[in-house]
């Protein structure tokens, strides 16, 4: 039997493998231009570091929060050299809180970077521009927010209950009792509710709280064990006190504590008004969907004798307007309880030229049989991952004018590749400001058939 060889070292094939650089670990480091999601973009030994509250052109010192392979993710702990467009955020929290990720840009600012973004995404995927660029279509840089998901955690350690928002990179909770994105008819609530979630029963058994301002202001709390008669009390008196609607997340759906309140937002332009319920979507900033809506119609040029697709429609925020201007509008939705729902808004409204289906939005809709008779124009408004098989046979349903609402440029710009091989051209593009503080970027694009 051959002597076992000791003190040998194989080294791996492809050589040798460099440290990954460790969590916490400060570095500083110069910032070369801003990624698409707002953070700044820098390069050191051969990795990219990827740093929120970095602008383009700054020196800055960076703390680790997670390297993988060559990329390392790390927060701006001070600033050497800033920017010249940089500013105070207005926000304490900022740079903590996960909600607001470039309030140190100036809201202008900030409007440039999403119209770049959106640019390079159809030059980089699609190769094209718009024949025309739309002004940006905005709002209130604050106080626009009408919806809001509060995070509640019971804190074994240190005994207490935590209220607040989500951190930025990781699930720690900020306490906040005040937030500048939010509209003002929120903020009393938002300013009371951690006293009054730390005054129950049973603060383990708490989920989060979601805050609703529209036609009426509601409560939401979601709980994972019943609630008892005295926490059912205080819950009840606080939005008494503010005015507000409590509804209660316990086993299947959320329910309001009273069974005759309903929730719903106007669209003032059209005297439209839409019922939702907890869980449905609609956007958070009323102000910019109402003008989205506007400039959809707009752009969409509607006829009074034309049928018209309303595809990923939702409770109806774009259908029901159109219904008001047009011969017949088709809505399709992927959700079921989201048709039914916007069925009910339709009748509602007294609207009975809008017709709903339930539809998988995934596969091509040629063959369905309410889209037999073809249509004049559509309007789409898909989630982020776009409406890639729906556009690939769309002509095939001889519209010659197609709106695209986005929020997701880089779907967008992936779906205007096949939308230009069916004769297609981009018209019109734009920005919508949906989210200002963020680097969400929302957007709407024309396009006209050859």
């Amino acid at each position: 039997m051959a002597k076992q060889a000791r003190g040998l070292r194989f080294q791996p094939a492809g050589g040798t493998k460099a440290p990954q650089v460790p969590t916490g670990k400060k570095q500083r480091l110069r910032i070369e231009r801003l990624a698409n999601d707002g953070r700044g973009i820098a390069f050191l030994d051969g990795r990219t570091w990827f740093i929120s509250g970095a602008l383009a052109g700054e020196d800055v010192e960076a703390r680790v929060l997670g390297a993988h392979g060559k990329i390392v993710e790390a927060r701006t702990e001070r600033v050497f050299t800033a920017s010249e467009v940089r500013r105070v955020a207005p926000c304490a929290h900022a740079g903590r809180c996960g909600g607001c990720s470039v309030q140190h840009l100036p809201h202008d600012e900030q409007l440039a970077l999403k119209q770049r973004m959106l640019a390079e995404q159809l030059s980089r995927v699609a190769a094209v521009e718009p024949e025309e660029w739309a002004a940006p279509l905005t709002g209130p840089e604050f106080g626009y927010r009408r919806r809001a998901r509060i995070a509640v955690r019971w804190d074994a350690r240190a005994k207490q209950l935590e209220v607040g928002f989500r951190a930025a990179g990781s699930q720690d909770i900020v306490a906040i009792d005040h937030c500048l994105v939010l509209v003002q008819a929120l903020q009393p609530i938002m300013a009371g509710l951690p006293a009054l979630l730390r005054q129950l029963s049973n603060p383990r058994a708490l989920g989060h709280v979601e805050l609703f301002s529209g036609s009426a202001i509601a409560v939401l709390l979601r709980h994972m064990a019943p609630l008892s008669e005295a926490d059912m009390q205080l819950l009840q008196g606080f939005c008494l006190t503010h005015g507000a609607q409590l509804w209660l997340h316990g086993e299947g759906e959320p329910q309001p504590v009273d069974l005759t309140q309903t929730l719903g937002y106007r669209l003032e332009q059209w005297n439209l008004q839409l019922a939702y319920r907890p869980g449905d979507f609609v956007q958070v900033n009323a102000g910019v969907n109402e003008a989205m809506v506007a400039q959809a119609l707009e752009w969409l040029a509607p006829q009074a004798d034309e049928r018209v697709l309303d595809l990923f429609c939702g409770l109806g925020n774009f259908a029901l307007p159109l219904a008001k201007q047009v011969r017949e509008v088709v809505a399709v939705e992927g959700v079921a309880t989201m048709v039914e729902r916007a069925a009910l808004n339709a009748v509602s409204n007294n609207l009975h030229n809008a017709a709903f289906f339930q539809a998988d939005l995934s596969q091509p809709l040629a063959q369905a049989t309410w889209a037999k008779d073809g249509f004049s124009a559509v309007l789409l408004d898909p989630p982020r991952d776009g409406a890639y098989e729906v556009v690939r046979k769309l002509s095939a349903l001889g519209a010659k004018r197609l709106v695209y609402v986005s929020c997701n440029p880089a779907t967008l710009a992936r779906d205007t590749v096949e939308l230009m091989k069916q004769g297609y051209r981009l018209k019109r593009a734009g920005i919508l400001d949906m989210f200002p503080q963020t680097a969400h970027v929302e957007a709407m694009a024309l396009f006209e058939a050859d």
